[in-house]
């Protein structure tokens, strides 16, 4: 029932689920935690929304004015015969359907969507990793996706998370995703964070990064936006 209402809703507030299935808000609570343990919930304040592939089109469509945004303050830090990495989330792929006009750039990708968009771009190779594709998260992962990753010296990579928090880092659904952003990151001299606003301040179930390992953290929000204070001391902001 929880699932279900996920997947037509994209969210689930605790009290309302409560309420129509006449149970206590914790139990709703545990059920939700149980759906996130599995990769199939990322919990919020108040109830949970959904994660998972089959969901992709409806994921990217929500926040997309953000991620709209976003994708426009990342295009200029694409330079010109750079190898850059890209995650198989929903704002990454935001950007590989807005590509900037570059001389050379090849794009080093576990995302099938963001591969797919980019097929065609005029002057961008892109490389998409081997790997088993996640049901959870629609990702390609596995250790022949990490060795593929590996394999490359990247200038940069952009990576978005489940959830982000200034003490906790970014957080992931699942450890398969974690090791794929740590595979990227560590092939890359540096490390962009690109999150929307509802992913600040909240939670999910594997700790991916500290902040400190993160060069530039880039969200909707101008930079100076009271809204960012608590990040601004730790990770530089765009």
């Amino acid at each position: 029932m929880l699932l279900r209402d996920l997947r037509t809703e994209g969210r689930v507030e605790i009290e309302d689920a409560a309420y129509r299935l006449n149970v206590h808000p914790m139990t709703i609570r545990r059920a939700l935690k149980a759906l996130e343990r599995d990769g199939r919930a990322r919990l919020v304040r108040g109830g949970a929304v959904h994660v998972g592939t089959e969901e992709f089109a409806i994921r990217q469509s929500r926040a997309l004015s953000a991620k709209k945004k976003i994708a426009e303050k990342l295009a200029p830090l694409l330079g010109d015969h750079e190898t850059v990495g890209f995650d198989a989330s929903s704002t990454v792929h935001v950007l590989a359907q807005n590509m900037p006009n570059v001389e050379r750039l090849m794009v080093i990708t576990y995302g099938v969507e963001a591969f797919q968009s980019l097929q065609g771009k005029q002057n961008i190779t892109t490389i998409l990793s081997g790997g088993e594709r996640d049901s959870r998260t629609g990702s390609l992962v596995g250790l022949v996706a990490q060795q593929t990753v590996s394999g490359f010296s990247m200038d940069c990579c952009i990576l978005s998370a489940g959830a982000i928090d200034p003490e906790s880092g970014t957080m992931e659904p699942t450890m398969e995703e974690v090791e794929m952003k740590q595979s990227m990151a560590k092939s890359s001299q540096r490390v962009i964070m690109a999150v929307d606003a509802t992913k600040l301040s909240h939670r999910s179930s594997v700790r991916s990064f500290d902040l400190a390992q993160v060069d530039l953290l880039v969200t909707e929000y101008d930079p100076g936006d009271p809204r960012l204070d608590s990040y601004r001391d730790i990770v530089d902001l765009r």
